[in-house]
């Protein structure tokens, strides 16, 4: 039997061979991504077994990339990781500071973007106990922010709704206002980027993700976020053949 040692060896090599990348481009996007602390952490994980695997991107951004991985029963997760060489700074302090969970005095980059991972965790907890679909928390950890796979069961991600046919747009945008409704009543969060790009199709159910930005209702940008939010869902609804209007949505969301 494997000891606990050896397993989180194996577990880190693991880890360590998917930095081998063929291109001197992705070699330079690995090593953003893949830093010594990154690293650490990673092994860490392993150790306490939220990540057995980790496997190929599922989505690549300019502050965080997404992996798909395992943990040490077979279960999917995502495994989203932010970079500190890359990541927008100054919108983090925009959106962290007046939050009464953060008290953030530091200027350390590093601490910061624990601090933003944290904050997508806390957030993502909230919208997940109040009945909002998103992807279950599982736990963060420094830069790192482990979470429940979307997808199908043969680790095919599941899509982002701009693209995506939907084949009941009247049913998936009353869906995704009832999401709303549920973010701003119950979890008391305001979801802040809220978009076709930041909701995933899992067979012909919305899935809203990447709650980073997400402010506490009392927040004073919140109420700014919440009409940035509502004009582009009106967008997305307008593309998909579905009519409604601000008034409309407000009153659905806020009961008015």
């Amino acid at each position: 039997m494997e000891s606990p040692v050896t397993k989180s060896d194996v577990n880190l090599q693991k880890m360590r061979e998917i930095k081998r990348l063929k291109s001197v481009e992705d070699k330079r996007v690995g090593s953003e991504v893949f830093d010594r602390i990154t690293l650490q952490t990673l092994y860490k994980l392993a150790n306490q077994g939220y990540i057995h695997l980790l496997n190929g991107a599922i989505s690549t951004g300019k502050e965080a990339n997404v992996f798909k991985g395992a943990d040490d029963e077979g279960n999917l997760v995502a495994v989203k990781i932010y970079r500190v060489t890359t990541s927008d700074f100054k919108k983090m302090q925009y959106y962290i500071q007046g939050d009464p969970r953060f008290n953030v005095r530091s200027n350390s980059k590093r601490q910061l973007i624990n601090n933003w991972v944290l904050k997508e965790f806390k957030n993502l907890n909230r919208a997940y106990d109040a009945g909002v679909k998103v992807p279950k928390p599982i736990i963060a950890k420094n830069n790192i922010l482990v979470m429940e796979f979307i997808g199908d069961e043969d680790g095919i991600p599941a899509r982002l709704m701009r693209q995506t046919e939907i084949s009941n747009p009247e049913c998936v945008a009353n869906k995704i206002l009832d999401y709303v409704k549920k973010l701003y009543n119950d979890a008391k969060i305001v979801h802040g980027d809220l978009s076709g790009f930041n909701i995933l199709m899992e067979d012909d159910e919305p899935v809203i993700i990447d709650l980073s930005q997400g402010l506490v209702v009392d927040h004073p940008l919140a109420r700014e976020l919440l009409n940035r939010d509502i004009d582009n869902l009106i967008k997305d609804f307008k593309k998909m053949g579905i009519e409604i209007s601000k008034d409309e949505i407000k009153r659905k969301i806020m009961d008015l």
